[in-house]
């Protein structure tokens, strides 16, 4: 399947900004709300505490990453290269956080295949919780996300 994310295009440079700058760079692992151990721009696989990375370490890991989880969020979206930009960009973003298997089972991708664009961007804010408890920063992300993605929709 082909990427967009394309070294240098736009909308690799709009993944970049927009991940990076909701999961934000910690070089040393830290624990997240529900006590997984996190570094980077919010790399948890693999990660244990004491664990350091540097800004360039942490550069590469998210731009791997974002080609890991685009290449699994368009192998359940029935027409990837038909969905607008911004709302790509939310989608990805979601499926980073939440990851690949949860956005492929999520009424987000299921309405997204349906066609319904507006219907998938509103169900972005469904996911603002982490241990089964409301999460603020998810809140909040989750609303930067769906506007993002009605504004493209």
């Amino acid at each position: 399947m082909a990427s967009r994310l394309k070294k240098g295009s736009a909308i690799a440079a709009a993944a970049i900004a927009c991940v990076s700058t909701f999961e934000g760079l910690r070089t040393v692992a830290f624990r997240d709300p529900v006590g997984i151990p996190t570094i980077c721009f919010g790399e948890t696989r693999g990660v244990k505490m004491g664990d350091t990375a540097t800004m360039d370490e942490c550069k590469a890991v998210l731009g791997d990453a974002l080609v890991e989880f685009e290449g699994n969020m368009r192998a359940c979206l029935t027409n990837p290269d038909k969905i607008p930009d911004k709302p790509y960009v939310s989608f990805l973003s979601l499926s980073y956080n939440i990851g690949s298997r949860a956005f492929c089972s999520s009424t987000v991708a299921r309405k997204a295949n349906a066609g319904d664009l507006v219907g998938a961007c509103n169900a972005i804010l469904a996911w603002n919780k982490a241990g089964g408890r409301v999460i603020n920063g998810l809140t909040l992300r989750r609303q930067d996300e769906r506007r993002m993605c009605l504004e493209g929709a």
